[in-house]
Protein backbone atom coordinates (compact mmCIF):
# COMPACT_ATOMS: atom_id res chain seq x y z
CA UNK A 1 0.00 0.00 0.00
CA UNK A 2 0.95 3.64 -0.75
CA UNK A 3 0.38 6.53 0.63
CA UNK A 4 0.98 10.26 -0.93
CA UNK A 5 0.16 13.13 1.00
CA UNK A 6 -0.43 16.17 0.14
CA UNK A 7 -1.34 19.90 2.12
CA UNK A 8 -2.38 23.39 2.52
CA UNK A 9 -2.76 25.79 4.70
CA UNK A 10 -5.79 24.44 6.45
CA UNK A 11 -6.20 21.16 4.51
CA UNK A 12 -4.45 17.91 4.38
CA UNK A 13 -4.91 15.38 1.65
CA UNK A 14 -4.01 11.73 2.23
CA UNK A 15 -4.07 9.46 -0.73
CA UNK A 16 -3.97 5.62 -0.37
CA UNK A 17 -3.08 3.36 -3.18
CA UNK A 18 -3.80 -0.48 -3.11
CA UNK A 19 -1.08 -2.31 -4.64
CA UNK A 20 -3.61 -5.41 -5.69
CA UNK A 21 -6.71 -3.77 -7.10
CA UNK A 22 -4.22 0.13 -8.06
CA UNK A 23 -7.20 1.22 -6.53
CA UNK A 24 -7.05 5.39 -5.13
CA UNK A 25 -8.67 6.22 -1.66
CA UNK A 26 -8.50 10.28 -0.72
CA UNK A 27 -9.01 10.86 3.06
CA UNK A 28 -9.15 14.83 3.64
CA UNK A 29 -8.44 16.70 6.73
CA UNK A 30 -9.21 19.86 7.56
CA UNK A 31 -9.02 22.47 10.26
CA UNK A 32 -12.00 24.21 11.65
CA UNK A 33 -13.02 27.33 11.24
CA UNK A 34 -15.15 29.93 12.85
CA UNK A 35 -17.20 28.44 15.11
CA UNK A 36 -17.04 24.68 16.23
CA UNK A 37 -19.78 22.40 17.37
CA UNK A 38 -19.80 22.50 20.96
CA UNK A 39 -20.00 18.40 21.18
CA UNK A 40 -21.18 18.51 24.82
CA UNK A 41 -21.75 14.49 24.97
CA UNK A 42 -18.09 14.29 25.06
CA UNK A 43 -17.73 15.54 28.70
CA UNK A 44 -19.73 12.17 29.50
CA UNK A 45 -17.48 9.97 27.87
CA UNK A 46 -14.71 11.42 29.67
CA UNK A 47 -16.32 11.55 32.71
CA UNK A 48 -13.66 9.48 34.67
CA UNK A 49 -11.10 11.74 33.44
CA UNK A 50 -13.14 14.98 34.98
CA UNK A 51 -13.67 13.06 38.07
CA UNK A 52 -9.46 12.18 38.50
CA UNK A 53 -8.69 15.48 37.36
CA UNK A 54 -11.22 17.25 40.25
CA UNK A 55 -9.75 14.66 43.09
CA UNK A 56 -6.30 15.53 41.80
CA UNK A 57 -7.39 19.56 42.24
CA UNK A 58 -8.65 18.94 45.88
CA UNK A 59 -5.66 17.02 47.02
CA UNK A 60 -2.83 19.56 45.46
CA UNK A 61 -4.96 21.99 47.02
CA UNK A 62 -4.43 20.92 50.77
CA UNK A 63 -0.62 19.07 49.98
CA UNK A 64 1.98 19.44 52.57
CA UNK A 65 -0.35 21.98 54.65
CA UNK A 66 -1.00 22.30 58.53
CA UNK A 67 -4.16 22.93 58.97
CA UNK A 68 -5.38 20.91 55.49
CA UNK A 69 -9.06 21.13 54.53
CA UNK A 70 -9.70 23.21 57.84
CA UNK A 71 -8.46 26.22 55.35
CA UNK A 72 -12.23 25.92 54.12
CA UNK A 73 -13.58 27.05 56.89
CA UNK A 74 -10.61 29.45 58.59
CA UNK A 75 -11.22 31.74 55.11
CA UNK A 76 -14.85 32.59 55.59
CA UNK A 77 -14.88 32.37 59.20
CA UNK A 78 -12.45 35.02 60.18
CA UNK A 79 -13.63 37.15 56.84
CA UNK A 80 -17.33 37.15 58.54
CA UNK A 81 -15.21 38.05 61.58
CA UNK A 82 -13.55 41.12 60.01
CA UNK A 83 -16.78 42.08 58.06
CA UNK A 84 -18.75 41.45 62.29
CA UNK A 85 -16.49 44.07 63.49
CA UNK A 86 -16.01 46.66 60.72
CA UNK A 87 -19.33 46.45 59.30
CA UNK A 88 -21.47 44.68 61.98
CA UNK A 89 -19.94 46.82 64.51
CA UNK A 90 -18.33 49.96 63.79
CA UNK A 91 -19.84 51.34 60.43
CA UNK A 92 -23.73 49.62 61.69
CA UNK A 93 -24.59 48.32 58.55
CA UNK A 94 -28.01 46.89 58.56
CA UNK A 95 -28.28 43.02 58.07
CA UNK A 96 -32.17 42.25 57.28
CA UNK A 97 -33.34 41.84 61.24
CA UNK A 98 -30.61 39.17 61.35
CA UNK A 99 -27.50 39.01 63.60
CA UNK A 100 -24.56 40.29 61.40
CA UNK A 101 -22.12 37.19 61.59
CA UNK A 102 -24.52 34.70 60.67
CA UNK A 103 -26.15 37.45 57.64
CA UNK A 104 -22.37 37.89 56.30
CA UNK A 105 -21.51 34.25 56.25
CA UNK A 106 -24.13 32.99 54.86
CA UNK A 107 -23.28 35.34 51.69
CA UNK A 108 -19.16 34.71 52.31
CA UNK A 109 -20.52 30.54 51.50
CA UNK A 110 -21.57 31.11 48.05
CA UNK A 111 -19.06 33.91 47.17
CA UNK A 112 -15.94 32.05 48.39
CA UNK A 113 -17.22 28.73 45.97
CA UNK A 114 -17.57 31.35 43.02
CA UNK A 115 -14.04 33.33 44.16
CA UNK A 116 -12.00 29.84 44.56
CA UNK A 117 -13.75 28.39 41.44
CA UNK A 118 -12.68 31.16 39.18
CA UNK A 119 -9.53 32.15 40.43
CA UNK A 120 -8.63 28.22 40.07
CA UNK A 121 -10.38 27.81 36.56
CA UNK A 122 -8.72 30.78 34.99
CA UNK A 123 -5.70 29.69 35.06
CA UNK A 124 -6.23 25.80 34.98
CA UNK A 125 -5.15 25.64 30.77
CA UNK A 126 -1.72 27.24 31.94
CA UNK A 127 -1.08 24.89 34.54
CA UNK A 128 -1.83 21.94 32.53
CA UNK A 129 -0.05 22.65 29.48
CA UNK A 130 2.09 19.52 29.94
CA UNK A 131 -1.30 17.51 29.98
CA UNK A 132 -2.74 19.59 27.01
CA UNK A 133 0.41 19.00 24.62
CA UNK A 134 0.39 15.01 24.91
CA UNK A 135 -3.15 13.45 24.35
CA UNK A 136 -6.64 14.75 22.91
CA UNK A 137 -9.74 15.11 25.59
CA UNK A 138 -12.12 17.75 25.42
CA UNK A 139 -10.33 20.63 27.16
CA UNK A 140 -13.49 22.05 28.75
CA UNK A 141 -12.99 19.12 31.00
CA UNK A 142 -9.65 20.86 32.70
CA UNK A 143 -11.92 24.60 33.82
CA UNK A 144 -14.84 22.41 35.02
CA UNK A 145 -12.80 20.57 37.36
CA UNK A 146 -11.57 23.41 38.62
CA UNK A 147 -14.99 24.66 39.76
CA UNK A 148 -16.16 21.44 40.65
CA UNK A 149 -13.40 20.88 43.60
CA UNK A 150 -14.69 23.88 45.23
CA UNK A 151 -17.88 22.32 46.26
CA UNK A 152 -15.79 20.14 48.94
CA UNK A 153 -14.87 23.65 50.50
CA UNK A 154 -18.38 24.73 50.26
CA UNK A 155 -19.97 21.64 52.06
CA UNK A 156 -17.24 21.65 54.64
CA UNK A 157 -17.86 25.45 55.44
CA UNK A 158 -21.48 24.99 55.07
CA UNK A 159 -21.42 22.57 58.28
CA UNK A 160 -20.42 25.49 60.62
CA UNK A 161 -23.32 27.88 59.37
CA UNK A 162 -25.97 24.95 60.43
CA UNK A 163 -24.32 25.40 63.83
CA UNK A 164 -24.58 29.21 63.80
CA UNK A 165 -27.89 28.79 63.08
CA UNK A 166 -28.65 26.44 65.77
CA UNK A 167 -26.80 29.31 67.65
CA UNK A 168 -28.96 31.84 67.30
CA UNK A 169 -32.05 29.75 67.06
CA UNK A 170 -32.24 30.17 63.67
CA UNK A 171 -34.51 27.57 61.86
CA UNK A 172 -34.41 27.29 57.96
CA UNK A 173 -37.33 28.47 56.14
CA UNK A 174 -39.72 26.83 53.85
CA UNK A 175 -37.96 27.61 50.81
CA UNK A 176 -34.85 25.76 51.88
CA UNK A 177 -34.81 23.22 49.22
CA UNK A 178 -34.15 25.76 47.08
CA UNK A 179 -30.29 25.95 47.84
CA UNK A 180 -29.27 23.20 45.15
CA UNK A 181 -30.58 25.77 42.88
CA UNK A 182 -28.32 28.75 43.81
CA UNK A 183 -25.66 26.66 44.53
CA UNK A 184 -25.98 25.21 40.56
CA UNK A 185 -26.22 28.91 39.63
CA UNK A 186 -22.68 30.11 41.44
CA UNK A 187 -21.17 26.96 39.45
CA UNK A 188 -22.93 28.20 36.40
CA UNK A 189 -21.24 31.81 36.94
CA UNK A 190 -18.05 30.92 38.09
CA UNK A 191 -17.66 28.04 35.29
CA UNK A 192 -18.59 31.11 32.72
CA UNK A 193 -16.71 33.37 33.69
CA UNK A 194 -13.73 31.00 34.11
CA UNK A 195 -13.60 29.81 30.63
CA UNK A 196 -13.61 33.13 29.10
CA UNK A 197 -10.63 34.03 30.97
CA UNK A 198 -8.94 30.93 31.13
CA UNK A 199 -9.23 30.94 27.18
CA UNK A 200 -8.17 34.16 27.26
CA UNK A 201 -4.70 33.60 29.61
CA UNK A 202 -3.56 31.30 27.07
CA UNK A 203 -3.08 33.64 24.42
CA UNK A 204 -2.88 36.76 27.15
CA UNK A 205 -0.98 35.47 29.95
CA UNK A 206 -1.63 39.50 32.05
CA UNK A 207 -4.96 37.84 32.72
CA UNK A 208 -3.36 35.81 35.32
CA UNK A 209 -2.60 39.54 36.77
CA UNK A 210 -6.07 40.82 36.27
CA UNK A 211 -7.86 38.01 38.09
CA UNK A 212 -6.87 38.80 41.82
CA UNK A 213 -8.10 42.52 41.14
CA UNK A 214 -11.40 41.43 39.66
CA UNK A 215 -12.31 39.20 42.48
CA UNK A 216 -11.72 41.97 44.94
CA UNK A 217 -13.67 44.61 43.34
CA UNK A 218 -16.61 41.70 42.50
CA UNK A 219 -16.91 41.09 46.36
CA UNK A 220 -17.44 44.83 47.28
CA UNK A 221 -19.46 45.24 44.09
CA UNK A 222 -21.82 41.91 45.29
CA UNK A 223 -24.18 42.49 48.41
CA UNK A 224 -22.17 40.16 50.60
CA UNK A 225 -20.92 42.49 53.59
CA UNK A 226 -24.78 44.83 53.07
CA UNK A 227 -27.79 44.19 52.30
CA UNK A 228 -29.12 44.90 48.42
CA UNK A 229 -32.35 46.12 50.26
CA UNK A 230 -30.86 49.23 50.56
CA UNK A 231 -31.54 49.67 47.19
CA UNK A 232 -35.26 50.43 46.12
CA UNK A 233 -37.13 49.85 42.87
CA UNK A 234 -35.16 50.13 39.57
CA UNK A 235 -32.07 50.09 41.00
CA UNK A 236 -32.46 46.65 42.43
CA UNK A 237 -33.28 45.37 39.19
CA UNK A 238 -30.27 47.12 38.02
CA UNK A 239 -28.20 45.73 40.42
CA UNK A 240 -29.15 42.21 39.19
CA UNK A 241 -26.92 42.75 36.30
CA UNK A 242 -24.11 41.47 38.75
CA UNK A 243 -25.18 38.09 38.37
CA UNK A 244 -23.87 37.35 42.00
CA UNK A 245 -26.05 39.46 43.44
CA UNK A 246 -29.47 36.89 42.64
CA UNK A 247 -26.97 33.61 43.83
CA UNK A 248 -26.11 35.35 47.08
CA UNK A 249 -29.33 37.41 48.11
CA UNK A 250 -31.20 34.01 46.99
CA UNK A 251 -29.33 31.99 49.67
CA UNK A 252 -29.98 34.45 51.75
CA UNK A 253 -33.55 33.93 51.11
CA UNK A 254 -33.75 30.39 50.86
CA UNK A 255 -31.97 29.76 53.66
CA UNK A 256 -32.47 32.73 56.37
CA UNK A 257 -35.68 33.84 55.27
CA UNK A 258 -34.42 37.73 54.33
CA UNK A 259 -36.22 39.68 51.57
CA UNK A 260 -36.65 37.91 48.18
CA UNK A 261 -34.71 39.11 45.42
CA UNK A 262 -37.58 38.58 42.83
CA UNK A 263 -37.32 40.39 39.80
CA UNK A 264 -33.18 40.72 40.36
CA UNK A 265 -32.80 36.78 41.02
CA UNK A 266 -34.12 36.72 37.39
CA UNK A 267 -31.96 39.39 35.83
CA UNK A 268 -29.33 37.66 37.63
CA UNK A 269 -29.74 34.06 36.25
CA UNK A 270 -30.46 35.18 32.92
CA UNK A 271 -26.81 37.61 32.76
CA UNK A 272 -24.82 34.03 34.43
CA UNK A 273 -26.85 31.80 31.33
CA UNK A 274 -25.61 34.85 28.88
CA UNK A 275 -21.96 34.48 30.25
CA UNK A 276 -21.95 30.42 30.50
CA UNK A 277 -22.86 30.11 27.26
CA UNK A 278 -21.20 32.67 25.50
CA UNK A 279 -18.22 31.51 27.33
CA UNK A 280 -18.20 28.13 26.45
CA UNK A 281 -19.02 28.96 22.89
CA UNK A 282 -15.96 30.94 22.73
CA UNK A 283 -13.64 28.30 24.33
CA UNK A 284 -15.04 25.66 22.06
CA UNK A 285 -13.53 28.46 19.04
CA UNK A 286 -10.34 28.82 20.55
CA UNK A 287 -9.55 25.60 21.64
CA UNK A 288 -7.47 23.91 18.70
CA UNK A 289 -4.98 26.38 19.17
CA UNK A 290 -4.56 25.93 23.02
CA UNK A 291 -1.76 22.98 22.73
CA UNK A 292 -0.10 25.41 20.36
CA UNK A 293 0.03 28.71 22.58
CA UNK A 294 0.47 27.18 26.62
Amino acid sequence: MQLNTFHSEARLTIEIISPHKQEKTHLHIEATQGWVALRLQELWEYRELLYFLTWRDIKVRYKQTVFGVAWAVIQPFFTMIVFSLFFGKLAKVPSDDLPYPIFSYAALLPWNLFASSLGQSANSLVNSANLIKKIYFPRLVIPLSSVLSGTVDFAIAFTILLGMMIYYGIRPTSTVWLLPFFLLLTLITALGVGVWLSALNVEFRDVRYVVPFLIQFWLFATPVAYPSSLLTGGWRILYGLNPMTGVVEGFRWALLGTQPPSAMLGVSAFISLAIFVSGVLYFRRMEKGFADLV
